[in-house]
């Protein structure tokens, strides 16, 4: 119950996100620099910004583990292990292209990788991406129309391997390990991308 009242909470938290400058996840800068004193990071960051793609997403952000990490007792930040870095690549060269054809420009990523204690606990999906490859899961700002992913993944996401999720909260999951979508309840059928393929 308690885990269900969160992201409700959350998902309240993230309307606010883009019209009241509000964040939708309270590690913030400051949160991460505490952590990030105790940790190394720093192998992590210059392999981004030898790829020339560290800022495509704030370090704060790309590195935050499941939104519900208190509840688990987890850490708020998490490296992705070494053998995951060219899914973190593959994921934010994804990530630049939504941007650069202006397919994404605002949004919070407010969940990336974790480790599958974690996921059990925050209820994710068995095998989940967010474990194996990288995924990052986002917020876009109040009124966003999400379409224009839709209309990205059809036409271009086999080719990027792309898999799009969109689910109760809003939250929007990427990442590029497997070319499919889903919706609420997990399944192809509940995806709103699959309602777009086969409208009329």
């Amino acid at each position: 119950m308690r885990v269900i009242l969160r992201k409700v909470a959350l998902s309240v938290i993230g309307l606010w996100f883009g019209t009241l400058g509000a964040y939708a996840d309270e590690r913030d800068v400051r949160v991460f620099a505490l952590w990030a004193g105790d940790h190394e990071t720093r192998a992590f960051r210059d392999m981004l910004v030898e790829a020339r793609l560290y800022g495509r997403v704030p370090i704060h952000e790309l590195l935050r583990s499941a939104s519900d990490w208190q509840l688990c007792a987890a850490e708020p930040f998490a490296v992705p292990p070494v053998g995951q870095w060219p899914a973190v690549r593959s994921t934010l060269q994804l990530l630049k292209v939504l941007g650069d054809q202006r397919v994404l420009s605002r949004y919070e990523v407010v969940s990336a990788y974790r480790n599958s204690t974690l996921n059990t606990c925050a209820g994710g999906a068995v095998g989940s991406a967010h474990t194996r490859a990288f995924a990052v899961d986002l917020l876009l700002p109040l009124g966003a129309d999400p379409a224009p992913l839709c209309r990205f993944w059809q036409t271009q996401g086999a080719a990027w391997n792309m898999g799009l999720g969109r689910y109760p909260t809003g939250r929007i999951h990427i990442d590029t390990a497997g070319y499919r979508t889903w919706g609420g309840d997990f399944s192809s059928g509940s995806s709103f991308c699959q309602r777009l393929v086969t409208a009329p």
